[in-house]
């Protein structure tokens, strides 16, 4: 906020609404939590992160890898088809630092609301930016949806039955739903068939199914979510549960499936509450289930570490930029002659940062000329954006 701004006026009773939303997720993770404990105990939880070994450690950091340079490289896919380059080496480090963020922070989407927002600055184009990441994430579910169908239809699962049962029908609904829909559309006049929805499926398709991008980004999602599922394995085993790969693969797919809820801290919260049920429901207790999941947040935390240093790296870089002396020459307390077209300001409160570089074809217009260029200023605290300036993504789960 800025110094002469005034702060907003509260809500009666001394708290803001959008903060009271902004909690609410988080609070019901906490409620779900302590519900499980309450009812299942902390036994089979303590003992499972007792279990955690330096093996377990390294293992998660190496499936980290295996699935952050694949995402990153499906973020960069993305951002590429909708008109804005992404070098694969700062977005495999803003993607860590998103999963860093969005492990260590409540509701599980800060990170990915933040490298929207430093993507889409630097970028100058903010809002490519912001859809850049939620079509990455978008890419991210549909794998885990279609892939989550197949497993579950296939295995053994404590839901089998009840999907098969209830697949044909839910498909025979969306089959009408969308028939009405292409209906409405065809019924409309011409002059009322583009606008918004249509330009947005427009960029969805140049983003995700283009066939420059389509292909990688199919790869890059299955990738991931094998190593997700690989993870789950091996936080099964670390917690002493030797049930085969076979009856795992479907209770991942539903822990997978439950940390799409954004209700939850930090991942934590319906993730335990699915895979309770799910291991009660295959015989293999639901204290089991939470010692499980608990190990998988655990581990996925371990994973995101690398996040930590490149967040410790660029806050320190933001100090050392600020305490460099002006170039000689440079203006001083407003004196001198002006700083160059597309220079970027320097400065107490006001740091250096790489932009990502652009095609002039794509974005190189009138408005995001180099005389209107926009560049991203980070301060030295290293959480430069805030989470209102984006909208909310899915959290990381895939």
């Amino acid at each position: 906020m800025d110094p002469g701004q005034p702060p907003a006026s509260p809500a009666p009773g001394g708290r803001h609404p959008r903060s009271l939303r902004a909690h609410a997720g988080t609070l019901v993770g906490v409620v779900i939590l302590g519900a499980l404990l309450w009812r299942l105990g902390t036994g089979a939880l303590l003992d499972g992160l007792r279990r955690i070994d330096t093996v377990a450690v390294l293992a998660a950091l190496g499936i980290g890898v295996a699935t952050t340079v694949p995402s990153a490289w499906r973020w960069q896919l993305v951002a590429r088809g909708l008109g804005l380059r992404l070098p694969l080496g700062p977005a495999v480090a803003d993607y860590y630092r998103a999963l860093f963020l969005n492990a260590a922070l409540p509701g599980g989407v800060l990170g990915d609301v933040h490298r929207a927002v430093r993507h889409g600055r630097s970028a100058g184009d903010l809002r490519r930016g912001v859809k850049a990441v939620v079509l990455e994430r978008v890419a991210g579910q549909l794998a885990l949806a279609v892939a989550g169908a197949a497993v579950l239809l296939t295995l053994p699962s404590p839901v089998r039955s009840g999907v098969r049962d209830f697949a044909p029908p839910a498909a025979l609904a969306g089959a009408g739903a969308l028939a009405v829909v292409l209906a409405v559309r065809m019924n409309r006049p011409p002059s009322r068939r583009g606008g918004p929805l249509r330009r947005t499926l427009a960029e969805a398709r140049r983003g995700l199914a283009s066939r420059r991008s389509g292909p990688g980004v199919a790869l890059a999602s299955a990738v991931v979510l094998a190593g997700h599922l690989a993870l789950f394995v091996v936080a099964a085993r670390t917690t002493g549960c030797a049930a085969p790969p076979a009856v795992l693969l479907p209770l991942a797919v539903l822990a997978l499936l439950a940390m799409s809820v954004p209700l939850n801290v930090g991942g934590f919260g319906p993730r335990e509450g699915v895979t309770a049920w799910a291991f009660g429901a295959a015989g293999l207790g639901a204290d089991t289930g939470v010692a499980v999941a608990v190990v998988y947040g655990v581990l996925s935390l371990a994973a995101s570490l690398p996040g930590a240093v490149v967040l410790v790296v660029r806050w320190y870089q933001g100090l050392r930029t600020e305490a460099a002396p002006p170039a000689a020459g440079g203006a001083s307390d407003g004196a001198g002659p002006p700083a160059p077209a597309g220079a970027t300001p320097t400065g107490p409160g006001r740091t250096a940062v790489q932009d990502y570089s652009r095609p002039a074809s794509s974005v190189s217009s009138a408005k995001y000329g180099a005389k209107f260029s926009v560049r991203l200023a980070s301060s030295a605290f290293p959480f430069s954006a805030e989470p209102r300036e984006g909208r909310p993504m899915t959290p990381d789960s895939v």
